[in-house]
């Protein structure tokens, strides 16, 4: 299952049935699950924990240092969960200090070719980055998340669950959860409803995120009066309140 060709240094843990192509090179300080497959040339540095039943496409990078001029060689840690996939070329960073010296990435996403993830990132579960879409540092994407081929997110944005991003798009500001974004720099453009239904939201949910959304971006309100109407609307579906939630605590402030 491991190619004779394959570099692994003493000290690394390879679980059980995992595949690793010729001229792939693994350090001391990776784990990597069960069942997992990795093809041939790619690097994996750590420290780095990999979960069971990832794939890696050929000449990925996962696990370097990240390009902040800050770092200096600290120990810092990528942790990546179950079931993602990361095509050709990509490239994951670990964290820095001035964080909390991790990046972390959830379960079952998929990562197209040329993919960045830049240190100390926070990419939840069920997320989709198309080509050369880029995450700069410190961003942080909700579950469900789809993001565009050749988008790119500026440092410390946040993308709510659920959002989609356009293709080219350039994100400057934190994107709610369940908003459609597109532009340079993003503009909203209605709500991802196709995604919900897919999803299995209740159509009530749907249209109270849709009344939520109206409140923020189309009525002209503040962003302050538009959350104290959305919070009324919330009640008891929690749904609506990470919507109002993730408005509240954003602290780049979103797209309008």
């Amino acid at each position: 299952m491991i190619h004779k060709q394959a570099i692994i240094e003493e000290g690394a843990i390879i679980g059980q049935n995992v595949k690793i192509g010729p001229w792939t090179y693994i350090s001391k300080n990776v784990v990597i699950g069960d069942n997992c497959e990795i093809s041939s040339h790619v690097v994996i540095n750590g420290p780095t924990k990999i979960g069971k039943n990832n794939r890696i496409f050929q000449f990925a990078s996962i696990g370097e240092d990240c390009q902040d001029l800050k770092y200096a060689g600290e120990p810092t840690e990528l942790i990546i969960g179950d079931n993602n996939v990361f095509r050709e070329c990509c490239t994951i960073h670990r964290g820095t200090i001035q964080d909390n010296s991790l990046t972390k990435i959830g379960c079952n996403n998929l990562f197209m070719a040329y993919t960045h993830v830049a240190h100390d990132c926070m990419v939840g579960d069920n997320c989709i980055l198309a080509n050369s879409a880029s995450i700069a540092g410190h961003v942080h994407v909700g579950d469900y998340a789809i993001l565009g081929g050749m988008c790119g997110v500026h440092q410390f944005c946040h993308i709510g669950a659920h959002s989609f991003i356009a293709a080219n798009a350039l994100v400057l500001k934190d994107v709610p959860p369940y908003v459609m974004a597109s532009g340079q720099p993003t503009k909203p453009y209605g709500l991802n409803s196709e995604g919900l239904k897919r999803r299995g939201f209740d159509k009530d949910v749907i249209l109270n995120i849709k009344r939520a959304y109206k409140e923020v971006y189309r009525k002209s309100l503040s962003v302050e009066d538009a959350l104290v109407a959305i919070n009324k609307l919330a009640g008891d579906m929690p749904e609506v309140k990470i919507f109002s939630d993730f408005i509240e605590s954003s602290s780049r402030g979103i797209i309008r």
